[in-house]
């Protein structure tokens, strides 16, 4: 897989973008759509693995490592984007996403943003652990395109 390559299955979810995510320009602002990555990210987990907050209750998180945003075409105040998230590379320590933010317009999908956000996974004290078993499993079966059957999980 390149590295910014979206494979299915690709979660898909919408965002109206608001005033307060735009600069002096009228556009979104650079930073912001790390943000935008962050809630496809959140919401692939939470409907087709385990919420953040499972994860969390576990003393784990996921703090993003790395972070790389390809700019096409700005957003702006009031457009609905579409967020389009599937997972990367798993190892036993680390995991990645993909990302494409799009607007529909007149002739189409416009892609605005693509890039990817790599995680690794560590305690609550900020050590580095393994990614837990039946989480990682879920992940590497959603890649495989295979959606895992986990308790909790909103589907």
């Amino acid at each position: 897989m390149t590295r910014m390559q979206m494979r299915e299955p690709v979660f898909h979810c919408q965002y109206r973008i608001i005033y307060g995510d735009t600069d002096a320009g009228g556009v979104v602002y650079n930073a912001n759509y790390l943000r935008l990555c962050e809630i496809g990210r959140s919401e692939l987990m939470r409907h087709w693995v385990m919420p953040y907050s499972a994860i969390e209750e576990r003393g784990l998180i996921l703090p993003v490592t790395e972070s790389h945003l390809r700019y096409k075409a700005p957003a702006r105040y009031d457009d609905l984007v579409q967020i389009q998230t599937c997972i990367g590379d798993i190892t036993r320590v680390s995991c990645r996403f993909h990302y494409r933010i799009t607007r529909r317009d007149g002739e189409g999908e416009q892609l605005l943003v693509r890039g990817f956000t790599k995680h690794a996974c560590v305690n609550r004290a900020g050590r580095l652990t393994p990614i837990p078993d039946d989480l990682r499993v879920a992940m590497e079966s959603l890649r495989a395109g295979e959606k895992a059957d986990l308790p909790g999980v909103d589907r």
